[in-house]
């Protein structure tokens, strides 16, 4: 019975905090739980629904959508875990019914029992025990790989949407870098172009000095 009880707890691991004290100690109304989740499920579509509707209003429509996807399978993921440990939770119940029930007409029939049909009625009870808590433990295990699965796709999404948007910054920053270098070079070249006039004014030769005027002719 302490192999099923620890079945039990790890189902429970999947519910709210709320409700794992009341189902631990049995007193969890599991259809009232389905009832709530069935509830949640509706509220989840109706905002997905409006969700998309409204991406399709915006310009970046792609990247709204995208978002909106990962929240809706991130919200019925954890609807579908909820509900999963409450199945769990119900089967587990019924097998510790069908337990008790057993173990009531073994305590009957062992006065009349020898002692070898008591060791085969134990044994059994042990690999019924077992097979319970390694089912739910399974269980357990895929619900913990998907949801890191999905926080693996939801990292790569993010990346994916943070590379395009670097990109697309680029893309409509290069005309005005384009521009930039341009005027830079232009802004070179009419430097040099005016440093090479100043060394041809520089390096020109001088005129030859003119010749000194004619002497007067002396007078009688």
């Amino acid at each position: 019975m302490k192999k099923t009880a620890l079945a039990l707890l790890m189902a429970l691991a999947s519910l709210p905090l709320w409700a794992q004290s009341n189902a631990a100690a049995g007193n969890a109304d599991l259809e009232a739980e389905k009832r709530r989740l069935s509830g949640e499920r509706e509220v989840i579509e109706k905002r997905y629904a409006e969700e998309r509707a409204a991406c399709y209003k915006k310009f970046a429509v792609e990247d709204c959508l995208r978002e909106s996807r990962g929240r809706h399978r991130k919200d019925t993921d954890n609807i579908k875990r909820q509900e999963t440990a409450i199945n769990d939770i119900q089967r587990q119940r019924s097998g510790a019914a069908e337990l008790q029930k057993l173990d009531q007409k073994a305590g009957t029939q062992r006065s009349v029992d020898t002692p070898e049909k008591q060791q085969q009625s134990t044994q059994n009870q042990k690999d019924r025990e077992q097979r319970a808590a390694d089912h739910a433990a399974s269980r357990a295990a895929t619900a913990a790989e998907a949801a890191e699965r999905e926080r693996q796709f939801q990292s790569k999404q993010q990346a994916h949407a943070d590379e395009q948007a670097k990109a697309a910054q680029r893309r409509a920053e290069a005309p005005e870098a384009v521009k930039r270098f341009e005027e830079k070079q232009k802004r070179a070249a009419e430097h040099r172009a005016a440093r090479e006039r100043q060394n041809a004014n520089r390096d020109k030769p001088r005129g030859a000095p003119l010749p000194p005027p004619p002497a007067e002719p002396a007078k009688p």
